[in-house]
């Protein structure tokens, strides 16, 4: 079924939208028009497939998620994100809760679990705590994409020499396993803080932790010369 045409307006560029899966179509309508009184974005959706069908805009959101629905259980919608790495916040709604429900579902990552009937201040401060956890996941995100550009426009040399000065070599130890000099050394380590916009050596050494190599040792210099994003764990920081 498609989403609901009463309610599925599109936001403002950048609005905040809340995304709605109920299939009560007069509850799902009642909760849309609650969530345009606060000034956000809202679409309806009355099945779970209706949802994962939709091409979702840019925008900070969040998902409401009823548990009980037709065909598809929102618990088995809540698994499918989880399992295709989709970071949407939920919050879980339903007229049949208890606790081991309530308990699933948070350990599943719900940012917040409302039993039906509730209040319409404590379903507005669920989307309130949900679009703060999205924007902050997409601030860091954005965090990190800065620091790859950077890591990106640094030479292997300055990697190699990065990474081992924050796992805390000297720089004459630098200079004797790259099988450079100590001048040189200065100069790459030098250029890596101007590169990375390090005001710090302190800082340059949480970035490299952030980048995942802070840790390299001995032989293990090649993986950092030979990977232009320094890994998996990088590649993870900026998919978030």
């Amino acid at each position: 079924m498609n989403p609901l045409s009463s309610t599925d307006a599109p936001p403002l560029r950048d609005t905040p939208t809340v995304y709605i899966v109920d299939d009560d179509a007069s509850v799902n309508e009642a909760l849309c028009m609650l969530v345009h009184s606060v000034g956000l974005g809202a679409r309806g959706f009355l099945n779970a497939q209706a949802f994962l069908d939709f091409a979702r805009g840019d925008e900070p959101c969040c998902l409401v998620l009823d548990v009980r629905l037709r065909g598809n259980s929102g618990l088995s919608l809540q698994d499918t994100l989880n399992a295709v790495g989709d970071p949407i916040p939920v919050i879980v709604i339903t007229g049949h809760g208890d606790v081991p429900m309530s308990v699933r579902v948070m350990k599943a990552g719900a940012t917040d679990f409302l039993t039906k009937p509730f209040r319409d201040q404590d379903f507005l401060d669920a989307i309130a705590v949900s679009l703060e956890r999205d924007r902050a996941r997409r601030a860091a995100k954005r965090a990190n994409q800065d620091v790859a550009t950077r890591f990106e426009s640094m030479s292997q040399r300055e990697r190699e020499v990065m990474a081992l000065a924050a796992s805390g070599r000297m720089n004459k130890q630098i200079a004797d396993e790259l099988g450079i000099s100590e001048v040189t050394v200065k100069i790459h380590r030098g250029s890596a803080m101007r590169k990375m916009q390090a005001r710090s050596f302190a800082e340059l050494v949480i970035l490299a932790h952030r980048l995942g190599i802070a840790q390299t040792q001995g032989s293990e210099c090649a993986r950092v010369r030979d990977m232009p994003l320094a890994g998996d764990k990088l590649r993870r920081l900026i998919e978030v």
